[in-house]
C-alpha cells in the first residue's frame, strides 16, 4: 500500500505568520493612502454658514477676519461667540452646559463643521462656488 507524506507542519505555521504580516501590511499601506488622498484633495473653504435649528441664518467670509455673537433659544438667551480669523472658524465662547463646541479645533476646510447641539447650532465650512441664497455679510 502507498502511502501519501504528510505535509511538513512545521512549515505551516510560518507560512501563515507571514501571509498575515503581508496582508495587514497590505491593508495598512492601503488606509494611509487613502488617509493621504483624503486629506490632501480637500479644499479650502471660501465661507462660513451659520445654521440654527436647521436654518441658514447667515453666511461670513472666511476671508475677513471678524468675531460674531450667535444668539439663539426662544428668546435669545444662548450664545456662542464665532470666530473668524486666518481663514478659519471656531467658536471662541458658549455658554452651553459641555462647551463641546469650544473645544471643537478651528474648522477651514470645505464640509467641515462646528457643532453646538445644546444651542441647536451648526456652523459650516462652505466652498466658494456654494450658492446659499443668502448674500454674503460684509
Amino acid at each position: 500500500m502507498i502511502r501519501k507524506q504528510s505535509v511538513n507542519t512545521a512549515a505551516d505555521p510560518k507560512r501563515k505568520t507571514r501571509n498575515d504580516i503581508i496582508l495587514a501590511a497590505a491593508l495598512l499601506l492601503a488606509a494611509a493612502a487613502g488617509l493621504l488622498f483624503w486629506h490632501f484633495s480637500r479644499t479650502e473653504g471660501a465661507a462660513v454658514a451659520v445654521n440654527i435649528n436647521g436654518v441658514q441664518t447667515a453666511v461670513y467670509s472666511l476671508s475677513e477676519d471678524r468675531e460674531v455673537v450667535i444668539t439663539t433659544g426662544e428668546n435669545q438667551e444662548h450664545r456662542n461667540v464665532l470666530v473668524i480669523r486666518d481663514h478659519q472658524a471656531s467658536i471662541r465662547e458658549a455658554d452651553c452646559p459641555d462647551s463641546i463646541c469650544v473645544k471643537t479645533r478651528a474648522a477651514s476646510r470645505v464640509g467641515e463643521t462646528i457643532v453646538c447641539l445644546p444651542h441647536k447650532l451648526v456652523v459650516e465650512i462652505l466652498a466658494a462656488d456654494t450658492d446659499s441664497g443668502l448674500d454674503m455679510t460684509v
